[in-house]
C-alpha cells in the first residue's frame, strides 16, 4: 500500500510540471482542465490511501 502511496505521489508531481509546461507553452485551455481534473482525481485517491494508513483519530 505505501508503494501505491510513493507511485501516486509521484504522479500527482508528474500532472503538476505537465500542467505547468502546458501553461508556459500556452496549451489549449480545455486541455489543461483536463489534466488538471485528473491530478485532482490522483490527489482523491493519494488521500483515500493516506487515510487507510493512518487513520484520523479523534481522542
Amino acid at each position: 500500500m505505501r508503494l501505491q502511496v510513493a507511485r501516486l505521489r509521484q504522479d500527482h508531481a508528474d500532472f503538476d510540471a505537465a500542467i505547468d509546461a502546458m501553461e508556459t507553452t500556452g496549451c489549449d485551455r480545455l486541455q489543461i482542465q483536463r489534466m488538471k481534473k485528473k491530478k485532482l482525481a490522483v490527489k482523491d485517491r493519494l488521500q483515500d490511501l493516506e487515510d487507510q494508513i493512518l487513520p484520523d483519530i479523534i481522542a
